[in-house]
């Protein structure tokens, strides 16, 4: 067994906390995952991670090791992707992050196609509305709606996108219309639970200036696509992102409604960590998706029949 080989995979365990979840990662089993252990710890002649049923912990020497080891993956990507750069297709394994609903319509469907450009190529996808950390979990990229702060990140726009509020002609015709952010007090308005059951405000923007209105509804959950099912259901109204609501839009199942306080547009991106070499396979990856995004009217046929 190579060197490479036992250093990824003692990374790979200690980052995803368990032998299976990394072995899924390498599309190998467990029992694999664990004798790459074995022979890092046997070749050093040290102990590395405790192993107990209550999980798996680093020995003293391993916390040690594993910065070390990181390093050494770092250094060995930039130097084989320093070769590659040139390359016009890509091989390796992509693993990508992805919003969970934006993730299975507009990154998931597209899979298969780029894979059968790049046929060396290994792709892994996680779908979670939780903000993962990339390097600490090994990811090569994400894909993010919003702005990216963390300068330790390179963030490459794909294309805009806004938060409007909306919901079903049947919605306001029951309840009315809401002409200001603050008439939202009086509606069912369903919005993304947080941690301890606090409710997110709805931004907006008044004479150039942000503000957040507090919103209430009798409907709340983590799980933005079952939100949306609600608000086309008539339950409620939400606060949507456009990518998520053209086909409706068109369809005139759902209306906007506040558009003159809408907050002015910001990028969904593709995320990926600072490093002297863009690794062909993000670099490709991210071009391809960009390609797709900006094509003339694919964001208002998706979901159309």
């Amino acid at each position: 067994m190579d060197r490479y080989t036992e250093i990824r995979s003692f990374v790979l365990v200690t980052e995803k906390g368990s032998f299976a979840a990394a072995a899924l990662v390498e599309g190998v089993t467990p029992v694999v995952m664990g004798r790459r252990l074995d022979a890092l710890e046997q070749r050093l002649g040290v102990r590395l991670m405790h192993r107990s049923t209550r999980g798996l912990t680093l020995t003293a020497l391993g916390e040690q090791f594993i910065e070390t080891c990181r390093q050494l993956l770092r250094d060995f990507d930039i130097a084989e992707n320093s070769i590659s750069a040139g390359r016009s297709t890509v091989r390796g394994h992509l693993v990508v992050s992805a919003p969970a609903a934006f993730g299975r319509s507009h990154v998931a469907p597209h899979a298969p196609a780029f894979k059968a450009i790049n046929p060396e190529l290994k792709m892994s996808f996680n779908f979670t509305d939780s903000v993962v950390d990339l390097v600490r979990e090994g990811y090569d990229m994400s894909i993010r709606i919003g702005e990216v702060q963390d300068p330790n990140y390179v963030a490459v726009p794909l294309f805009p996108n806004r938060r409007v509020v909306c919901g079903t002609p049947e919605y306001f015709e029951r309840y009315g219309v809401p002409r200001t952010p603050e008439d939202l007090s009086h509606h069912n308005c369903l919005a993304f639970n947080l941690q301890g059951g606090q409710q997110r405000g709805w931004t907006f923007q008044r004479d150039g200036k942000l503000f957040a209105v507090r919103v209430d509804g009798d409907l709340a959950c983590n799980d933005g696509e079952l939100l949306f099912g609600w608000v086309k259901q008539g339950l409620g109204i939400g606060w949507r992102s456009t990518w998520e609501i053209q086909a409706e839009l068109k369809r005139g199942e759902l209306v906007t409604v506040l558009d003159e306080f809408a907050v002015r547009s910001y990028p969904i991106q593709a995320v990926y960590p600072q490093q002297h070499y863009l690794p062909a396979k993000i670099r490709h990856f991210i071009d391809y998706l960009k390609g797709i995004y900006n094509a003339p009217g694919y964001w208002e046929k998706q979901g159309l029949s």
